[in-house]
């Protein structure tokens, strides 16, 4: 099991499957619930009722909401990366292009069907943690582990930084999308895709 990696928000790391798979049941009562109510009426009571443990096993993980929500938010990275790589691995190298379609496409299922990923998704939404963390720098940096290789390219501060302004780029036009359509409008995804492409192949053709 998969909860969530080593994270600041994290009071304390599981060590034992139990604890592991308790701190899975509170990330999960706490996504449902941000779908539900939002993140201003979320409480760590909530959370512990809705996940079926006492109020003293949320605080022993986190000091308060925001701290629970930057962990839903690394889980969440963690679940985008592994199911990205799950893709590729299958698919084998189809270029660039397929990659980034690939990473678009995993993103967008996710912000339809992940309970909490539209509130959340990796630290953007809501103010979790420190604003100074910039999620985006997360992301761009696991998409040049990921992909470098992939490339062809080595994973430097160029590489890093080109990943970093698609990311940005993307994460601008997928929030317009939503704001349009409740689904994601396909019209303007479809704009997003084209100017990735565009951008991209300037540094990586």
């Amino acid at each position: 099991m998969r909860a969530v990696s080593h994270t600041p928000s994290l009071r304390r790391v599981p060590v034992q499957r139990r604890s592991a798979e308790r701190l899975a049941r509170i990330l999960d009562a706490c996504a449902g619930l941000l779908d539900e109510v939002g993140y201003d009426d979320l409480s760590t009571r909530a959370v512990a009722e809705r996940a079926g443990v006492p109020i003293g096993s949320v605080y022993r993980f986190f000091s308060n909401k925001r701290q629970m929500a930057d962990a839903l938010a690394q889980r969440n990275l963690e679940r985008f990366t592994d199911r990205v790589t799950e893709r590729l691995s299958v698919t084998g190298d189809r270029g660039w292009r397929y990659a980034m379609d690939v990473v678009l496409d995993t993103y967008l299922d996710m912000k339809r069907t992940a309970p909490g990923f539209s509130l959340v998704d990796f630290g953007n939404q809501i103010p979790v943690g420190a604003r100074r963390a910039e999620p985006n720098h997360r992301v761009a940096d696991r998409l040049t582990a990921l992909l470098a290789g992939r490339l062809g390219r080595p994973a430097d501060d160029d590489l890093r930084r080109t990943f970093l302004v698609a990311v940005e780029t993307a994460d601008a036009l997928v929030d317009l999308a939503f704001r349009v359509a409740p689904e994601g409008d396909e019209k303007i995804v479809a704009e997003l895709r084209a100017l990735l492409r565009a951008y991209l192949a300037r540094v990586l053709d």
